[in-house]
C-alpha cells in the first residue's frame, strides 16, 4: 500500500525524533497511540517519568516554524489522549509532555512543553 509524500515525511519526522531521544536515554513504549480523543506521536519512558511526545515537521521555519503549529486545541487534544493513556493502562507515575520540532534539519527538544499531564 503507497503512502501520500507528506505522509512519508511525518513518517521520517517521528523515526528521526524517536531515533533522537534514545540516543539521550529514553525508551519508546509505543509509537502512534491512538484514541478516540487524539493520538500521540510517541511514548517513552525517561527514567521514573513516563513521556508524550508530540512531533511537529516543517520544510523550514519560514512560516512560523514546526513548533508554532502546536496550536492550543492540540495542545488540549494530546492532554485528554495523554490522561486517557494513563487511566486505560493505570499508569500512576510521574509524567510530562514534549514536543520535538523540526525545521528542514534542524531539531529542537522542548522538554515539558505542554504543562498539565
Amino acid at each position: 500500500m503507497s503512502t501520500s509524500p507528506t505522509t512519508d515525511r511525518g513518517l521520517a519526522a517521528e523515526a528521526m525524533a524517536r531515533d533522537y531521544l534514545e540516543r539521550r536515554g529514553l525508551q519508546t513504549l509505543h509509537c502512534n497511540y491512538r484514541c478516540k480523543l487524539g493520538e500521540v506521536d510517541l511514548i517513552m519512558q525517561d527514567g521514573e517519568e513516563l513521556v508524550f511526545v508530540e512531533v511537529r515537521y516543517r520544510d523550514s521555519n519560514s512560516h512560523g516554524g514546526a513548533a508554532a503549529t502546536v496550536t492550543p486545541a492540540k495542545q488540549r487534544r494530546l492532554i485528554r489522549t495523554a490522561n486517557h493513556y494513563l487511566q486505560r493502562h493505570g499508569v500512576d507515575c510521574p509524567c510530562r509532555i514534549d514536543v520535538v520540532a523540526i525545521d528542514g534539519d534542524h531539531l529542537d527538544w522542548l522538554i515539558s512543553a505542554i504543562e498539565e499531564c
